[in-house]
């Protein structure tokens, strides 16, 4: 396994006037602070634009801006605590993760379950999140018994129909998928325990694509149309930009 966990966090400005401010902050000082920790194999986030709009659905539609995530080596119980010394250490500075106008619908940790490649990307899933993507389409699908036997076909057909659909796409690269782990609980951040679901409750699909993503994402939804299997609550289906430093600010 590349990385045997992830980190994903959603992001919402309560206005639009943070943009700038909130991908200085994090493109300049909160993403390469947590990348040069020893145990962080990579991070990237990426943003919902203006122009997706008419592209995102599910029950977080409107309510998320930027996706964010990180991939933890081992041993992950020190890389993890490393990381948590790194978001205190900041609010002690003053410089984050706690900003106003900044609301979080989701901050968790994901076991990743199965990485793909398309045969054109030339490398093996596990080089995927270090290639460069002009985005990807994100996919969570809310599960209320995560293990149930209509959940298991469902993941059997993500598998072997969905996702080799997908890769067939033009602009795809490759596909990872994730299940729910458990949410961050940090010292930093406010936590609502009553939040908390379980295991597998969760699943995320992220396909990397090498195409704009405002027009590669017609194509997906056609293929999970024809491959839908009505299973789940889809809360979030959109495409998500890469953010360039400085142009995209």
């Amino acid at each position: 396994m590349f990385a045997p966990l992830a980190f994903f966090s959603f992001v919402s400005l309560e206005e639009r006037s943070l943009h700038g401010d909130y991908n200085r902050w994090h493109q300049l000082d909160h993403r390469p602070e947590n990348l040069a920790l020893p145990g962080v194999a990579w991070g990237d986030r990426w943003e919902i634009r203006q122009e997706h709009a008419g592209h995102v659905g599910g029950a977080l539609q409107g309510g998320v801006d930027f996706v964010a995530m990180y991939w933890f080596r081992e041993p992950v119980q020190e890389t993890v605590a490393a990381w948590d010394a790194l978001g205190e250490a900041s609010f002690q500075w003053g410089r984050g993760p706690l900003i106003p106008g900044i609301r979080r619908p989701m901050l968790a940790f994901f076991k990743p379950v199965k990485g793909y490649a398309a045969p054109r990307a030339l490398v093996t899933p596990e080089v995927l999140p270090y290639r460069p993507n002009r985005g990807v389409h994100i996919t969570v699908t809310r599960f209320d018994e995560p293990h149930a036997l209509d959940v298991h076909e469902a993941h059997r057909r993500e598998d072997r129909e969905l996702i080799p659909a997908l890769l067939d796409v033009d602009g795809v690269a490759g596909v990872w998928t994730f299940s729910y782990s458990h949410p961050q609980r940090h010292s930093s951040l406010p936590f609502d325990e009553s939040a908390a679901d379980a295991p597998g409750s969760h699943r995320i699909r992220l396909v990397y694509l090498e195409e704009d993503p405002a027009i590669v994402t017609p194509k997906l939804r056609d293929v999970e149309d024809r491959f839908a299997v009505g299973v789940g609550e889809v809360i979030l289906s959109a495409p998500v930009s890469t953010i360039t430093p400085w142009r995209d600010w």
